[in-house]
């Protein structure tokens, strides 16, 4: 069962599930330090979520934005990525604001199913099947991440690849339980296709958070 958060709330309290310093796995910026804030709430629902524990907003504390920033600031790196759960169910703008003030980099990685608040220099966008993204997302993305997870997802891939705007990033993510079947399949695509790159969760091979 799916649970949700109310559509832009305030954005200080949030619930956050979790909050850590890591690499990013995936996309764009992989291979980077980036310090995580995974918020709590989805109204999306995949059902190959990994981390279906973020769902539920009420079953995570509520932290303020001035000790989020703070967490952040113990850490080396300006590189923030705000995830979730669906993180545009909140209202990120004062969030972002003091994060920028601190001087992180903000990313956001959503599935676009709501309006985008917050000032963001990356918007990693990763539609779902079971929600569709709002259309001003579409043109907010910086990178288009598509998740396969089936052959038929390449055609819905092209689908919303015609939709970004022509400069957006264009990549194919293997579905980690489907990887060794998929990643085959997904480089060949590739080959046959050069504007798409392809994506892979470095940090599940590597046994990191």
């Amino acid at each position: 069962m799916k649970h949700s958060a109310p559509s832009m709330l305030i954005s200080d309290p949030l619930p956050v599930m979790e909050h850590f310093y890591t690499i990013q796995g995936e996309g764009y910026h992989q291979g980077k330090a980036a310090y995580f804030i995974r918020l709590g709430g989805c109204d999306v629902g995949c059902v190959w979520c990994d981390v279906k524990e973020s769902w539920n907003a009420d079953a995570h504390p509520k932290l303020g934005v001035a000790e989020i920033v703070k967490a952040a600031k113990k850490f080396p790196a300006k590189l923030v990525v705000i995830t979730g759960g669906e993180p545009t169910l909140y209202n990120l703008d004062g969030l972002t604001h003091q994060l920028k003030k601190a001087g992180f980099q903000t990313n956001i990685e959503t599935s676009g199913a709501h309006e985008l608040t917050g000032d963001f220099d990356w918007v990693c966008l990763s539609p779902k099947k079971f929600k569709a993204p709002v259309e001003s997302v579409l043109k907010k993305a910086d990178e288009l991440k598509i998740i396969i997870y089936n052959k038929s997802d390449f055609k819905w891939a092209e689908s919303y690849a015609a939709l970004v705007r022509k400069d957006c990033m264009l990549f194919l993510q293997p579905e980690w339980s489907k990887a060794e079947k998929m990643s085959p399949l997904i480089v060949d695509y590739i080959k046959q296709n050069p504007k798409w790159q392809l994506s892979l969760q470095i940090h599940k091979y590597l046994g990191v958070e």
